[in-house]
């Protein structure tokens, strides 16, 4: 249902499911963020210092992704709420275990993007849906690079020359994987 409302002085003109998912959505770039963000200072600490500038790389993008929806949640009126957020898991057993939740990271915020899609279709909100294509793309290359990195360490195995050479062109890797 759209509501279209004075609410403290402003009107409001988003409706109330789409408002909430879209909050849920704030939360789950967030929590990307604070993932991303644990990521990076446990392959500091282990001594991988291009996984880490890729890490604290991808959780500043996952911040900037999440500002993006508060703005355009607060253009439309609607109320941003800026949320609690769980405790990201600090160690890993390796780069492996570390590329595996980035992976599955990336799907989760994916499913829940369509899922705001699908409720933007059905709730025929044809500006919410527009502006989530960008999402869209977005999550589509995230996914593809993912699942690349992933894809190198799992050919690498526990070759440490191999780590340490991922560790090396990590970077580049993802550069590449971005301009293709």
């Amino acid at each position: 249902m759209l509501i279209l409302v004075q609410e403290n002085h402003k009107i409001k003109v988003m409706n109330t499911t789409i408002e909430q998912l879209l909050n849920n959505q704030i939360k789950y770039e967030a929590q990307a963020s604070l993932q991303y963000l644990a990521m990076a200072s446990w392959a500091d600490a282990e001594g991988y210092n291009g996984v880490a500038d890729f890490f604290y790389s991808q959780s500043d993008e996952e911040r900037v992704h999440m500002a993006k929806l508060i703005k355009f949640v607060n253009e439309r009126g609607g109320n941003v709420i800026i949320p609690a957020l769980d405790k990201p898991k600090p160690t890993y057993k390796g780069l492996n275990e570390l590329f595996e939740k980035f992976l599955t990271s990336e799907m989760f915020v994916t499913e829940q993007i369509n899922h705001v899609i699908y409720e933007c279709l059905q709730n025929k909100d044809y500006n919410v849906h527009n502006f989530m294509q960008w999402y869209v793309t977005e999550q589509l290359e995230e996914e593809a690079m993912a699942r690349t990195l992933l894809d190198k360490l799992n050919i690498i195995g526990n070759d440490k020359s191999g780590h340490y050479l991922f560790d090396r062109d990590i970077n580049t890797i993802a550069a590449a994987h971005e301009n293709e």
